[in-house]
């Protein structure tokens, strides 16, 4: 499994709530991407301070749903929250940025052998629209002479609840293409015109490993 040239920045945030003193345990939830290193800052406060910090990564929609529910102290997400989602919480809403990291393409490609692939933004969005059924496609082809590609299909991968990591990738895509700006826009939840959805960037990682022709965002 490959990684394309292709970089997003990605912010997570933290939205904290004002905790007791005295707590001796925290709870949190929300998106996938800085899980691995919320786990072993958690673990390494947890050993400095005795504070239990319990985190669920379940996206960033879901984060922003517990923490505007108010059954968790702090929620995480990698797209800031709305002036409308932050008037739903009772109490004041603080955005703490994290984590800086990419959002990129990854695909399953093993005839490639050791090349890798490079895609432009038009292109990726055509791609996420259902309008690439092939890798060996003359547009792909074009961006890589030289480079012998595989006559299978092009499958689809995107995340299927909700997610930061959609708003940033639905971002850059409002950006490179006016039309899916127009038709589809960008949020933490878009109605995909093409592909199959899993949840969690895990889920995605997941189903590209284990699905030849497959391309997806982490």
């Amino acid at each position: 499994m490959k990684r394309a040239i292709l970089a997003l920045t990605a912010t997570a945030c933290l939205g904290l709530a004002a905790a007791p003193a005295v707590a001796q345990q925290l709870t949190g939830a929300g998106a996938t991407f800085p899980n691995p290193i919320y786990t072993k800052w958690f673990d390494t406060y947890n050993k400095k301070t005795g504070v239990q910090i319990n985190y669920q990564s379940i996206g960033s929609g879901g984060g922003i749903r517990q923490y505007t529910e108010g059954t968790v102290d702090f929620g995480a997400t990698d797209g800031p929250m709305t002036t409308e989602q932050m008037t739903a919480v009772q109490g004041k809403v603080l955005h703490v940025p994290t984590v800086l990291g990419a959002v990129v393409l990854t695909y399953n490609l093993p005839a490639l052998g050791a090349a890798q692939l490079k895609l432009d933004g038009p292109l990726v969005a055509d791609i996420f629209m259902g309008r690439v059924a092939k890798w060996n496609d003359r547009r792909i082809a074009a961006l890589n002479p030289g480079v012998s590609l595989p006559n299978l299909d092009l499958l689809v991968t995107h995340r299927s609840d909700g997610s930061g990591t959609s708003f940033i990738f639905t971002d850059y895509l409002s950006k490179v293409s006016a039309e899916w700006k127009e038709k589809i826009g960008n949020a933490n939840s878009v109605n995909w015109p093409a592909g199959l959805g899993a949840k969690g960037n895990e889920g995605v990682t997941q189903q590209v490993k284990q699905t030849e022709g497959a391309i997806g965002y982490v």
